[in-house]
């Protein structure tokens, strides 16, 4: 039998949304959270046996619902991304790193949203990975796009005369969603600039409908207002992305219970590569705009009602796995978002889409002690989540 551990935390912000508590007893027994009250002198447990966290904020384990785990945020001297492509031996060790990035910055489960060649599914399959570190992650192997369109460098798209629904119900790789392309990508040069579907509404319904008869969840990568509406009336489960959508978009969204995961960083990351000039084809003045017009699409959706999840779209030229998190909650936050909200945005919401909710989002009784630990007060926030005092696994300190 376990020792009962105790933790006193300065302040706890539980994942909940609600307000920070100051100086709180976390009382863990075989790894759950067996209580979580005020911390009372006269009552407090053998100042011995409690690890004193007073100086540090505690907050859940986050987990980042867009990332691609097989690319490198890195850049060379003339600005270009690290190559993509390779074999499975050759990305392989790239992807351990990036969970360990990721695990370092207390993101405990990640949703990976596609390779071209599948190569994260693979490492997920690889018995010999040697992953230890508790980062969940669930994938989508290779995205479908359509042929001739946007999405080559993450998905595949349905061989001559077969039609998305056909080519995907015929698919046997275990994946644990399904990622669709939908639109093309955002323009760095046209304020506003909105690209056509990629698919016919019925065979959106169609896969939908046949990845729900698989137990998968759809997210679809869609930009400007006419792919996020099919792909919303279709019952995807999440829209990615989601650049000029629209407040109507919105409306329905929040009606239909679809999470959004807006990716905003992407695009202030785009706004600094091009101030270092390496993306010389972008308009920064255009781009500085379509980061603004998120902003605002961001504090619409809290308005409405979406349920919003983080997601940094990591892989990308500099958008660094783990790290960008900070970046993207600071963005809800500039947005509208208070520092409880984003963080429920971070971690529950996010655990919510993955399907790990029962297990990670919550600091709560009866719930696995997993949480990580920022040195100083709730105001600090989310800035020290870039320099974690602690990362605790069911109960126990692992950095």
């Amino acid at each position: 039998m376990e020792r009962t551990r105790y933790i006193l935390a300065g302040w706890l912000i539980d994942g909940s949304s609600g307000p920070a508590q100051k100086r709180m007893l976390l009382t863990i027994v075989n790894g759950r959270f067996a209580s979580i009250d005020r911390y009372e002198k006269e009552n407090a447990p053998d100042p011995a046996l409690v690890t004193d966290l007073s100086h540090c904020t505690i907050v859940p384990p986050l987990v980042d619902c867009h990332v691609h785990l097989a690319s490198s945020p890195s850049v060379k001297l003339d600005g270009e991304q690290l190559p993509l492509t390779g074999s499975y031996a050759e990305i392989k060790p790239r992807i351990a790193r990036h969970l360990q990035d990721n695990f370092f910055y207390g993101v405990f489960a990640v949703r990976d949203a596609g390779d071209h060649f599948g190569h994260v599914l693979h490492y997920k399959m690889d018995s010999d990975a040697g992953f230890n570190e508790p980062v969940i992650v669930k994938t989508a192997g290779r995205g479908w796009h359509q042929k001739g369109l946007y999405g080559n460098l993450i998905g595949r798209f349905p061989d001559r005369g077969k039609t998305l629904s056909s080519a995907f119900a015929k698919e046997d790789e275990p994946i644990d969603q399904v990622k669709i392309i939908h639109s093309g990508p955002v323009s760095l040069r046209s304020f506003g600039r909105e690209t056509p579907p990629q698919f016919d509404p019925a065979e959106l319904e169609k896969i939908v409908r046949l990845a729900r008869e698989k137990g998968k969840k759809v997210m679809v990568h869609a930009n400007g207002s006419i792919p996020v509406r099919q792909a919303v009336e279709a019952g995807c489960h999440s829209i990615e992305h989601g650049f000029f959508m629209g407040r109507d978009n919105m409306e329905l969204m929040a009606e239909k219970g679809t999470t959004w995961v807006p990716t905003a960083v992407m695009m202030k990351s785009c706004l600094e590569d091009i101030n270092k000039k390496y993306r010389p084809a972008g308009d920064p003045a255009v781009v500085k705009k379509n980061l603004q017009h998120q902003l605002e699409q961001i504090s619409m959706a809290r308005e409405c009602g979406v349920t919003v999840a983080l997601g940094t779209d990591a892989g990308r030229p500099g958008i660094l796995h783990g790290e960008s998190m900070v970046e993207e909650m600071r963005l809800l936050m500039k947005g509208g978002y208070s520092l409880p909200e984003a963080i429920r945005c971070g971690s529950y919401n996010g655990a919510q889409l993955l399907g790990i909710e029962e297990d990670s989002g919550l600091i709560s009784r009866g719930r696995p002690a997993h949480f990580i630990a920022a040195r100083g007060a709730p105001s600090q926030l989310p800035r020290k989540l870039s320099y974690l005092e602690a990362i605790y696994v069911k109960g126990k300190p692992v950095q």
